[in-house]
């Protein structure tokens, strides 16, 4: 009896056992199974299904972060189309809906995708490495092919005359270096000139293999620790931020950063301040003028109200994070060749991010530019107009979704005498604004179509004294005529598809 009690009594301290610093995982778990799910956690003992972490779903598209501990256990259950109100479209006759489980191992960087058919592939940072180490092997196995042909051609060439050592060195077109080795070792210690080429060949392929896949683990193990080292350097970067966050914003004498080059464009200067494929930030001097700054604020004067955030279902709403007026303009395309100033700007704006990253983005179903006014009320005041640390668009190292954010450029009219700085604390990045300047930063990979992981997160400072009162355009990729961007929520779905999930 007492040996029950105590095994009752281990597996309901079993989650707090599992729960410590040292076992604690974060998850990202990306929905690709064209159906609605939830996510819940598994009870270790009971086996009930005991917390819902999806609220109250997760859109097909749609991603979710986990912070959870090894070995705990989570269902994803496919759920009722809103259309149908059935499970597999009414394709199976029970309509019941499917249902794959994940465990939470002691690896670092795990990923969840939910595929077609809500079958679940788990990956983290050993699966990772090993696929980077099987696509580096393949990479100079065939450049070793490559070298290979090259070098055959040429020992044709120079022992055509000798009938002997051309036998030698015949071997199959596949074969790699090390095969040539082995080839040319029989070859010089075999006199049986009635040799069975192929059943030779074959064993330096079965070697071969063997040697590869040895050298395989061994690269596989050694990206492993390195995307651990990584995630660990990682973790203390963003603790250090947020020191870093309130210091610089604190420090009214903090100058800009300084470059790590600049440049021009169409006689402006730039300055480079992070040149990394998946995250770039610049500033521009004299990106706008004062008569086009005036033009945004009496556009925006009538229709200002308080600033929304997105909320993480696909809508938006307000929160203390972000304390500010805006004003969405729209941009009368009809008029550039009139000299609009709105529309004058706008171009300009697209200009640069074609300058810079190339996707020949186009003016057709963009946001609208957004007049953004930050009002100081002293340095008393317990909640001042700021904007708290956020990413514009995804910022997670993922792959891009179609029709989302992957490029923000900031132009500031009017700066305060007190506070206004925008920072990129995950890249030590403090930049305090100028007047006509701009501050760009797009966040997309254009060579991988993979996001920014989190060096272009950035806040807004708390205005102090003065106001400020910047010009923001939100930059999309994936958006046109047919498609504009208020056909997609928050989280790049659009609406049409979302309500038949």
């Amino acid at each position: 009896m007492s040996s029950v009690i105590l095994l009752l009594l281990i597996l309901n301290l079993l989650p707090q056992i599992c729960t410590s610093k040292e076992t604690a995982r974060h998850i990202k778990i990306l929905n690709q199974s064209g159906r609605r799910i939830s996510i819940s956690w598994i009870h270790p003992s009971s086996g009930a299904r005991t917390i819902q972490h999806s609220t109250p779903d997760v859109l097909n598209g749609a991603s979710l972060a986990l912070e959870s501990f090894v070995t705990h256990t989570f269902e994803i259950l496919e759920l009722p189309s809103k259309r149908t109100k059935m499970c597999l479209d009414g394709k199976e006759e029970d309509g019941a809906c499917r249902k794959d489980y994940f465990t939470v191992n002691d690896r670092q960087n795990q990923v969840v995708f939910v595929r077609e058919g809500v079958v679940v592939e788990h990956t983290d940072s050993y699966t990772i490495a090993s696929e980077r180490a099987e696509g580096l092997l393949e990479r100079c196995k065939l450049d070793a092919r490559e070298k290979m042909m090259l070098s055959l051609s040429s020992d044709e060439d120079e022992n055509c005359k000798d009938e002997q050592n051309k036998k030698e060195i015949v071997v199959e077109e596949q074969q790699g270096f090390f095969s040539k080795l082995l080839v040319y070792w029989y070859g010089s210690n075999n006199n049986d000139d009635n040799k069975d080429t192929s059943t030779t060949n074959s064993k330096n392929s079965e070697i071969l293999d063997q040697l590869t896949n040895c050298v395989q683990s061994g690269i596989a193990a050694e990206i492993e620790r390195a995307n651990e080292e990584i995630a660990f350097q990682a973790t203390i970067r963003e603790n250090m931020a947020d020191h870093w966050e309130n210091y610089t914003c604190a420090d009214e004498t903090l100058n800009t950063t300084e470059a790590k080059r600049t440049e021009t464009w169409r006689g402006k200067k730039v300055s480079v301040m992070i040149d990394r494929p998946a995250s770039k930030i610049h500033t521009v001097e004299n990106f706008l003028t004062e008569d086009e700054c005036k033009a945004v604020e009496d556009a925006a004067k009538p229709i200002l109200h308080d600033a929304t955030v997105a909320d993480g279902s696909g809508g938006s709403h307000k929160s203390d994070s972000r304390k500010a007026k805006q004003a969405g303009i729209k941009v009368h395309w009809d008029k550039e060749a009139d000299g609009d100033l709105i529309a004058r700007l706008s171009r300009r704006v697209y200009d640069y991010v074609n300058h810079v990253l190339p996707f020949n983005i186009m003016e057709d179903g963009q946001e609208d530019l957004m007049s953004i006014q930050y009002f100081g009320r002293g340095p008393e005041e317990d909640q001042p107009d700021r904007y708290m640390p956020h990413c514009d668009g995804d910022c997670n190292g993922m792959l891009f979704k179609p029709g989302n954010r992957m490029a923000t450029i900031v132009m500031y009219c009017e700066i305060p005498k007190v506070g206004g700085a925008t920072n990129f604390r995950n890249s030590g990045i403090h930049i305090k604004p100028k007047q006509y300047a701009a501050t760009f930063f797009s966040y997309i990979d254009p060579e991988t179509m993979k996001m920014d992981d989190g060096f272009t997160e950035h806040s807004g400072c708390p205005v102090v004294e003065g106001e400020k009162k910047i010009v923001t355009q939100w930059v999309r990729l994936g958006v046109d005529k047919e498609n504009p961007w208020n056909s997609f929520n928050t989280l790049g779905i659009k609406y049409t598809d979302a309500e038949n999930q």
